[in-house]
């Protein structure tokens, strides 16, 4: 059977989750849609808020499928899945909305560390909706806001018709993350198309924007940035294999996510890796064209990045000449 795509719909309190859930539910769009919810009230409000177009809304109350109730989503996950196979309901996507306070690392782990779970579904991305009235109060005193954000494949900006000007929080989110596209949402309105089929965990290559200048100092400093290194020369994949080891054993739990394409010593082939936290993987892709000078391009994403020595690190494998 096809695997399921999934789709993790992030964002703090009050962003617009759910009725950007409502609008992807009554769109026209030819997908069969099932979802999962995450509340804290015993009440699934939010269900009678999206209706019935689902396939079907399970609800996990009172809790936090980030954390104490992270076994219940797998329950959940599963108990679909079978359903899905029994033939009792179809769907070909799952939407997971998250709970504004969710860090979205162990939701993404989820569909990795379960066998089963990672066969039967595939990751698609994770979008992340950012509250333009609130979201700079929200970044400096919440750092889970700025993990989520972190962690997107996508960031909607909603709310934007109530402020005058967003070009200095859209400085400030791709500061904290430089991979992630960004679009404007008003009342859940937006091109359905464009959030779906994102990839974003899918081992490819795709184009790392350059670094971004800013034309000013932040007057807070975010906890979750963003670093992109470009290496002008051939990498030792062993050595190179050693220096990956080694950052990961001290900073893992930094690092929300980390993405790549590299230039092999001796491969015809680029390498391509990314990784979540602990959870990374690599592999080869297409050969270098004769039309393309040949480099390494890294983006990490994380909490507290110790910049300098990622970009001294790997300034390291510069070959001696």
């Amino acid at each position: 059977m096809t695997p399921v795509k999934v789709t993790l719909l992030s964002g703090f309190l009050g962003a617009g989750k759910t009725t950007l859930l409502k609008t992807i539910l009554q769109t026209d769009h030819g997908h069969r849609i099932a979802v999962i919810e995450n509340e804290f009230a015993d009440t699934g409000i939010d269900q009678q808020i999206i209706g019935d177009r689902a396939s079907r809304i399970t609800t996990l109350a009172n809790g936090c499928i980030c954390c104490d109730r992270s076994g219940e989503l797998e329950n959940a996950l599963l108990d679909l899945l079978a359903a899905r196979t029994a033939g009792s309901i179809s769907f070909d996507r799952l939407i997971i909305e998250s709970t504004g306070m969710a860090d979205p690392g162990p939701v993404i782990h989820t569909f990795f560390r379960h066998p089963g779970l990672a066969e039967a579904c595939h990751l698609d991305g994770v979008i992340t909706l950012v509250d333009a009235v609130h979201a700079n109060q929200q970044l400096d005193n919440c750092q889970v806001a700025q993990a989520q954000a972190g962690y997107a494949d996508r960031i909607l900006l909603t709310k934007t018709d109530l402020v005058a000007d967003c070009e200095a929080l859209t400085e400030r989110l791709q500061r904290i993350n430089a991979r992630a596209p960004i679009q404007r949402v008003l009342h859940g309105d937006t091109d359905i198309d464009s959030l779906f089929d994102l990839r974003g965990f899918m081992l490819e290559h795709r184009e790392i924007r350059p670094a971004l200048a800013f034309r000013f100092m932040p007057q807070h400093r975010d906890r979750v940035s963003s670093l992109t290194l470009q290496l002008d020369f051939p990498v030792d994949l062993q050595t190179l294999s050693g220096v990956m080891e080694s950052l990961l054993l001290q900073y893992a739990d930094n690092l929300l996510r980390y993405k790549g394409m590299l230039w092999v010593s001796g491969e015809p082939c680029r390498l391509l890796f990314q990784g979540v936290q602990r959870l990374y993987s690599f592999g080869h892709d297409r050969p270098w064209q004769a039309d393309e000078t040949p480099c390494s391009q890294l983006i990490f994403i994380g909490t507290d990045l110790p910049e300098q020595l990622l970009t001294q690190t790997f300034e390291a494998l510069r070959p001696e000449l």
